[in-house]
C-alpha cells in the first residue's frame, strides 16, 4: 500500500495498548476491542501511538504484541492498513523500535521528530531519512506537544524523502494544516490525516484524506460518521458530529490521557485498566466520574464487550 492517500483514507484508530500487567502489552487483554472498532467502520489501526503509550514501552516489549495485533486486525478488515509508531527521543531508539516492529509487517511506520533537545532542521531530516533502509514507508507525525515541531519548511523537506508517504498532524494549527495539505498535494501521492480532535471536521474540509482521533477508541461510530458526512456532502451532519466529538473529549477533563480511556473501556468490558509506568490507573473518584460521563454519552459510545477481559493476566508471548 505505497500510496499515502489510500493508506490514510477514512478513520485510523490510534488504539490503546491492552496490557496483561502494568507495562506488559498483550493483545488478548482486550479480545473484543478490535472487532468492535472494525464493526463501527474504523479502517486503519495505529499501534503504539500516543494513545498506545508507545513512548513508555521499550523496543523489546513491542514486537510480539504488534505482530499479534496486526494479524488480528487484518483478519477483521481485509484492506485495513496497520501503522506502528516507532517515535523516540533519538534516532537509535527509533531504529530499535522499527527493527522490533518489522515482524508485524506494518504498512507504514509512524515517526515523529526527535524529542527532548531542540534540533536543527538538518538533524530532523536526517532522523526521518534514517528509517529508509527498512523498506517500510514512513508517515511523519507532527505532535509538537511531545517532540520538535514540523514547520512548513521542514514538512516540505521531509515529504520529499522518497520513503515518506504521509503525515499525521496533531498540532491543531489551522494555518499549518492548510500548508501541510498544499505541500502534500504538490509532492503528490502523500496522504494527510488530522489528529487534532477539535478540528476533525475542519481538517476534512481543508483536504485531509482521513482522521486519526484518540476518540475512536471509545466512540468509533461518530468518528466514522464524520468521514461519511464529509464524503456525502452532509454539512449539517458533519457539524453535528464535530459537536459530538467535542463533548466526548470532555472525558479528559476528568483525567487527561490514556488512563481515562482505558478505564472507560474497562467499564464496558473491553480492556484491562493496566497502563505503562509511571502512569497509574484511575482512582476511585475518577472511576466514578467516568461512570457518570459514560451514562451521559451512552448513545455515542462503543458497544460493550462480552466481559471476557482477563482479570490482570494474559499469555506470555
Amino acid at each position: 500500500m505505497n500510496d499515502g492517500r489510500t493508506l490514510l483514507r477514512g478513520v485510523t484508530a490510534p488504539v490503546v495498548t491492552p496490557m496483561a500487567a502494568p507495562g506488559r502489552p498483550d493483545h488478548l487483554a482486550a479480545p473484543d476491542l478490535l472487532p468492535r472498532l472494525a464493526a463501527a467502520g474504523v479502517r486503519g489501526l495505529l499501534l503504539l501511538g500516543s494513545n498506545g503509550e508507545g513512548s513508555l514501552l521499550p523496543a523489546a516489549s513491542i514486537g510480539a504484541y504488534a505482530t499479534a495485533a496486526a494479524r488480528a486486525w487484518r483478519s477483521l478488515v481485509a484492506d485495513g492498513p496497520v501503522l506502528v509508531n516507532v517515535s523516540a527521543q533519538g534516532t537509535l531508539d527509533a531504529r530499535a523500535k522499527a527493527e522490533a516492529a518489522l515482524t508485524a509487517e506494518p504498512d507504514a511506520f509512524l515517526l515523529s521528530p526527535p524529542g527532548y533537545f531542540r534540533h536543527r532542521d538538518d538533524e530532523i531530516v536526517a532522523h526521518f531519512a534514517a528509517l529508509a533502509e527498512y523498506g517500510v514507508p514512513v508517515v511523519a507525525y507532527n505532535a509538537p506537544r511531545y517532540a520538535n515541531p514540523l514547520t512548513p519548511t521542514l514538512v516540505a523537506r521531509v515529504l520529499r524523502l522518497g520513503h515518506v508517504i504521509g503525515i499525521k498532524d496533531s498540532s491543531g494549527d489551522a494555518e499549518l494544516f492548510a500548508s501541510i495539505v498544499a505541500i502534500a498535494r504538490e509532492v503528490g501521492g502523500v496522504g494527510v490525516t488530522q489528529g487534532a480532535e477539535s478540528r476533525l471536521a475542519a481538517g476534512l474540509r481543508a483536504g485531509a484524506d482521513g482522521i486519526a482521533p484518540g476518540l475512536a477508541n471509545f466512540a468509533p461510530g461518530p468518528m466514522a460518521g464524520l468521514v461519511t458526512a464529509y464524503e456525502t456532502g452532509n454539512d449539517a451532519a458533519l457539524d453535528h458530529l464535530q459537536t459530538v466529538a467535542d463533548g466526548l473529549a470532555a472525558l479528559h477533563a476528568i483525567r487527561p490521557g490514556v488512563p481515562s480511556v482505558k478505564e472507560l473501556l474497562r467499564q464496558r468490558g473491553l480492556c484491562t485498566e493496566h497502563v505503562a509506568p509511571p502512569l497509574l490507573p484511575c482512582d476511585a473518584t475518577e472511576r466514578a466520574a467516568i461512570q457518570v460521563f459514560a451514562a451521559d454519552q451512552a448513545e455515542h459510545l462503543i458497544e460493550a464487550g462480552s466481559g471476557r477481559v482477563p482479570p490482570g493476566h494474559g499469555p506470555e508471548y
